[in-house]
């Protein structure tokens, strides 16, 4: 009975249950060696994705120098604070205590935060162009998901006075405006790239490989002086002021060479500390981006192409009485009756219809290719970000009266520093340069557009303007000899020339012995007392030639009275 109830051992559930162990350990060993061996790489691979970033280093953007190496933009290091919304795990004290230490509203944080709760990203900006201090301050917050980087921010020693030339960068260090976005990849470098550990929080744990490593930008030389820029910008801020005018625009060119001296406007800015409101306004290098009808400083010109005729010599008498002259159905007027004048006296006084009668009397074109010769209607080349061409309009056939008023300067467009260019080949014995604003080591080669002995007569005739009896008494320096022209144009709107409302300019060359600069004074809509360009830019050339001449140290070329036999 007994041996009915022991149990039947059966073997194949035995082999059965080992044959599933043996599987499933073989099993583990084929995964373990597969791991190991076989999927060597794959699991390195999404190690690396995990934990190996690529990331990149900023590169220093070159300096921007005067003439003499003086620094006009330069860059420092600054700290960007962000933080990873993955990761980013903060009490509200905290987050009050990270507000203060930016100097940012607690709410505005808070919203940041909100604002982006949801968000996949892993990178978002709390704060930009943070001083070294404040990076280390937040650091020792020690908040989960924030984090501090290191960039750089451009500073501008010079403030608003060279604002217009220099321009300026974003936040991320590209230019924007002027010189540094003409020139950005020059001055910008290459971004380094290196292999770094993170870890899970982001933080960099190590670095693994280089990359590529940085190029810094290149240094960038200008032809401007500051101490000459800084003279203009002080002259023409004062000029504006005193004449309650709209804007202003100076520029300063050395004769020999055709660098830029000197380049300002009115209204100005400061790059350092640029208001969050709409300013393009400010922005403009007007000396290059605006252009205007530059009135009887185009004179000269009409008179050198009347000269080159050969029917006229400086002393060729011009009846201008009764002070106007009808062209067809309009009427040319001087602003007062001047009598019999000769050629000289024609600059001299400024007479419409002197300068007038000569340019009728001459083919039509003649005065046309004269100004493009100058450089009218085309740009000066110097690469300056938004630079206008200006406007010389060639007319087939030409209309008297269209003739007529662009020999006094109407009817024409030009930039302030193409009209100052124009200038050097009165100053240079007929030989116009090209401008540069860049530093020159050499003398750059001109184009020969007047006859030497033509240049000569016309600076001998330009001088009278300021000396008794011309437009521009004002325009004088003690000391040196000077010539210039005088411009007073009045402003076109929407339905014609307006009432009161001028362009006043002076253009001069000094000294004229031995011509070495050419400065032009615009100032736009005075509303004072004055509009004559001679009255209004007048004193303000005569203060920043004067100051230059001694900055340049070029001695004086008039005898004082005391000495002259």
């Amino acid at each position: 009975m007994s041996n009915q109830h022991q149990p039947v051992f059966i073997p194949w559930r035995y082999y059965l249950i080992i044959a599933i162990i043996a599987t499933a350990v073989l099993g583990l060993v084929w995964r373990v060696i597969d791991l190991a061996i076989f999927d060597q790489h794959f699991l390195r691979h999404q190690g690396d994705e995990r934990f190996l970033r690529e990331v990149r280093t900023p590169a220093f953007r070159g300096m921007i120098l005067d003439r003499n190496g003086f620094p006009l933009a330069i860059s420092t290091r600054v700290y960007s604070a962000w933080y990873n919304p993955q990761t980013f795990n903060a009490s509200n004290k905290e987050l009050k205590a990270l507000a203060k230490c930016i100097d940012m509203k607690p709410a505005e944080l808070q919203a940041l935060v909100k604002r982006n709760q949801k968000t996949k990203r892993e990178f978002i900006y709390i704060k930009r162009s943070l001083s070294p201090e404040v990076a280390a301050n937040i650091k020792t917050l020690n908040i989960a998901g924030v984090y501090t980087q290191e960039e750089y921010r451009r500073f501008y020693p010079e403030g608003e006075v060279t604002s217009h030339v220099v321009g300026f960068t974003n936040v991320d260090d590209h230019g924007q405006e002027g010189l540094e976005l003409g020139y950005n990849n020059w001055l910008q470098g290459e971004q380094g790239k290196k292999w770094v550990i993170k870890d899970r929080l982001g933080r960099i744990i190590s670095d693994v490989q280089l990359v590529q490593e940085q190029k810094p930008g290149r240094d960038l030389t200008l032809s401007i002086d500051r101490r000459i820029q800084y003279l203009a910008y002080r002259e023409l801020l004062k000029g504006v002021v005193d004449n309650q005018a709209v804007s202003g625009t100076v520029v300063v060119l050395d004769a020999k060479t055709g660098e830029i001296l000197a380049m300002v406007n009115q209204p100005s800015f400061n790059p350092n500390n640029r208001p969050d409101g709409h300013m393009s306004d400010h922005y403009r290098n007007r000396a290059v981006t605006d252009t205007f009808e530059p009135g009887s400083t185009i004179k000269p010109f009409s008179v050198a192409s009347a000269l080159d005729s050969g029917h006229f010599k400086p002393n060729t008498l011009i009846d201008t009485s009764p002070g106007w002259i009808r062209v067809g159905r309009n009427v040319v007027m001087d602003h007062e009756r001047q009598g019999v004048l000769t050629v000289t006296q024609v600059l001299q006084k400024s007479s419409n219809v002197g300068v007038t009668k000569m340019v009728l009397s001459l083919p039509a074109n003649q005065l046309w290719n004269e100004l493009h010769h100058m450089g009218f209607g085309e740009p000066t080349g110097i690469a300056f970000p938004g630079e206008q061409d200006g406007s010389l309009v060639k007319h087939d056939p030409w209309g008297q009266f269209v003739l007529a008023t662009m020999a006094f300067g109407y009817g024409i467009s030009a930039t302030p520093l193409q009209l100052a260019r124009a200038y050097i080949a009165i100053a240079n014995d007929g030989v116009l340069l090209p401008v540069s604003l860049l530093k020159l080591d050499t003398p750059p080669t001109g184009v020969q557009v007047m006859n030497k002995n033509r240049s000569h007569e016309l600076l001998a005739m330009l001088e009278t303007v300021v000396q008794k009896g011309g437009t521009a008494e004002a325009a004088s320096v003690p000391g040196y000899r000077v010539a210039g022209k005088t411009g007073t144009a009045k402003l076109a709107g929407p339905h014609g020339y307006l009432q009161h409302h001028y362009t006043s300019t002076f253009i001069g060359i000094a000294p004229v012995t031995n011509p070495r600069l050419v400065v032009a004074v615009i100032i736009h809509d005075p509303q004072g007392k004055q509009y004559y360009g001679g009255q209004v830019s007048g004193p303000v050339f005569s203060r920043i030639m004067e100051g230059t001449l001694r900055i340049l140290d070029i001695p004086p070329d008039e005898m004082p009275a005391s000495t002259q036999k």
